[in-house]
């Protein structure tokens, strides 16, 4: 409240003496010497009204050009350390730099020329600054402790006085390039850095970044990034720095001109060293706070040298060092920027196959707790389905389940008992989505893949195989079926060519892990599907063997009479289907059959109206047996 009377005192203050401005501009027309009227105000009683009424004429004067505009401007400046009650002193700048600037030679204004220049502003500005940041400063060693967070406030508030000064320095007309960065950047670097202030540092680098353009930034690069590890060591830098790359991040998004720009002043090489410098300077950084900076540089990588993929693991690569030797990162800050970091390849490019060819991705990918790893598992998983990446061969399969092992097996012991189902049954039937996305039009290759993909699905466990194994074996299917459509069966000239009989040996061991789970109704259901697909392809002992094997899980492990009953409809709709097997095994099978239907007589009998005529409800297909296969189950039974 009293901070901000102080402004309101200010502001009234000022436009005062803008009317007295007035009053002396029109005593100079009349025969009044702005000289002797400059010498006279000098000798007010006490010193702040004096320096109020020194700035005014001063004003004057540089407008009368009866001077040079660089002596008064000087004189002036100089006399203002007359005050130095930091915020009296810093008001009192504030005036003296708004009535002075607009007089100021510039570029193509009324007051160049002569003895005046553009740098005699410059000069003029930058020692106000200079002399501006040190009151602020001071404030900090102001007062009573009691009040230091109040007076931390005010100094907080007044900051804009002392940032107004770089602001100015910017819209000078005649500030070009060379000027800037042989003069007033190390200029305004060398006072921010000699004050050694956290909150002077940090604000006003931020203003350097702020308010020059972002041509210079790039252009004198290596010379800003220099005074980072100058810093304080508790100075926030990641959030400075951060804000750097995402100008320049969008300075080269602005047009394709530029771009070349980059390239000549090796912008990625020299802000990859500058964060390792910072990292190195501040041994105090939160882990946190350096992931920031490599998600920073890594938007700006993929902003200004998407196809530079080297420079992408580069930074992926920087993580892994930072991370390396410490505890995996639990959940937090930390681990949210860690997405981060690994969600911007699929972001930028759209496509998961990207991120597999980058080393260092799996990396940083074990660094994660097991939660977190699964969220991250389920954004790859996701991105892949929304661009319907296709994963087409098994180097890639490979890292992909790598990348996704926190979905597909236990980590670190930790028993599915403990998560929550609803989640894990959306994991899994995310993972077994994906299964469909493993495809290549080659035969041999797509093989490899789902050989790949069996290694590590068989490795899940009991609670996860129901949902992955069928998707696998359906894709097992399909590539039966493409090998069917070529003459021969047969494709590829290896020492062991694919042919649909090596994968339906392939299927039996993969079906097989679900009797053992045990989850039997799956399993039956899949046997008799393999056996269809032998059908098709005329494998007799094949298709044998695959009824053989639902039998036989019929007998030992569906117990449940319900289930009983759907598993009879099944075999009995595949077994009319069959056209591939001989008198000798269909009569095998068929009596086989018998006697299933014989032992669930029991259960059978609920559904008939009468002893002897099935109920219609029952099953087509029961029906489609012979009426003689009924006859002997019931003479059986």
């Amino acid at each position: 409240m009293e901070l901000n009377f102080k402004y309101v005192l200010d502001m009234r203050a000022f436009d005062e003496l803008r009317r007295l401005e007035i009053f002396f501009k029109d005593e100079s027309r009349h025969g009044v010497s702005i000289v002797d009227l400059y010498e006279l105000v000098q000798h007010a009683g006490n010193i702040l009204p004096r320096l109020y009424l020194l700035c005014t004429v001063g004003s004057v004067y540089i407008k009368s050009k009866e001077a040079p505009a660089k002596d008064a401007l000087k004189d002036l400046v100089e006399m203002c350390r007359g005050v130095q009650n930091p915020i009296r002193g810093l008001f009192l700048r504030s005036y003296l730099a708004q009535v002075s600037i607009d007089k100021s030679p510039s570029l193509g204004s009324e007051y160049e020329g002569g003895e005046d220049t553009v740098m005699d502003t410059v000069e003029f500005v930058l020692q106000n600054f200079t002399e501006m940041n040190k009151l602020w400063v001071r404030m900090q060693h102001q007062g009573p402790v009691r009040i230091r967070e109040k007076l931390e406030k005010e100094r907080n508030e007044l900051r804009d006085l002392v940032g107004k000064n770089l602001h100015v320095l910017s819209q000078i007309e005649g500030v070009n390039l060379e000027l800037y960065r042989d003069t007033v950047l190390p200029r305004v670097l060398e006072q921010i850095v000699n004050c050694e202030d956290e909150r002077a540092q940090y604000y006003l680098m931020d203003c350097i970044i702020q308010v020059f353009p972002d041509e210079y930034h790039l252009q004198t690069l290596e010379t800003l990034l220099g005074a980072f590890p100058q810093l304080q060591p508790t100075v926030d830098i990641k959030t400075v720095l951060s804000r750097l790359m995402e100008r320049l991040s969008n300075y080269a998004a602005s047009s394709l001109d530029v771009l070349p720009e980059f390239l000549q002043v090796e912008a990625f090489a020299k802000l990859s060293s500058a964060i390792g410098k910072v990292i190195k300077a501040q041994v105090d950084m939160p882990i946190v706070g350096a992931v920031t900076l490599y998600v920073s540089l890594l938007t700006f990588t993929l902003h200004v040298h998407p196809e530079r993929l080297d420079y992408v693991d580069q930074v992926l690569g920087a993580c892994v060092k930072l991370l390396f030797g410490k505890p995996k990162l639990e959940e937090g800050r930390a681990t949210k920027q860690i997405v981060a970091l690994l969600s911007s390849p699929f972001e930028k490019y759209n496509d998961i196959v990207t991120a597999l060819t980058l080393s260092n991705y799996p990396c940083i990918m074990d660094c994660l707790d097991d939660k977190t790893n699964k969220v991250m598992a389920m954004v790859i998983i996701q991105s892949i389905m929304k661009n319907n990446t296709c994963i087409s061969t098994a180097d890639k399969v490979e890292v992909l389940f790598e990348l996704l092992k926190g979905l597909i097996k236990d980590l670190d012991g930790t028993a599915v008992d403990e998560l929550d189902e609803e989640d894990f049954n959306e994991e899994q039937n995310s993972v077994a989505r994906l299964i469909h996305m493993l495809y290549n039009d080659d035969s041999e290759e797509m093989l490899k893949i789902i050989c790949t993909a069996r290694k590590h699905i068989m490795a899940g466990g009991p609670t996860r195989l129901p949902f992955t194994v069928p998707p696998l074996t359906f894709s097992a299917l399909r590539l039966v079926r493409k090998l069917q459509a070529h003459d021969g069966n047969v494709v590829g000239g290896g020492e062991e060519p694919t042919t649909p009989k090596k994968i339906f040996q392939l299927l039996n061991e993969i079906i097989e892990a679900l009797s053992s789970v045990p989850s039997p109704e799956l399993a039956l259901r899949l046997y008799l599907q393999c056996a269809e697909s032998a059908n098709d392809c005329d494998l007799e002992p094949v298709a044998y063997d695959f009824f053989t094997k639902a039998f036989i899980l019929y007998e030992e492990e569906v117990a449940d009479s319900k289930a009983q009953v759907t598993a009879i409809h099944l075999i009995t709709g595949a077994l009319q289907r069959m056209n591939v097997f001989g008198v000798e095994n269909r009569d095998t099978l068929t009596h086989k059959a018998t006697g299933v239907i014989a032992l669930a007589y029991p259960v059978i009998t609920v559904s008939f109206p009468c002893r002897f005529l099935p109920k219609p409800s029952l099953s087509p297909y029961l029906l489609s047996l012979p009426l003689s296969v009924f006859c002997k189950a019931f003479e059986e039974t």
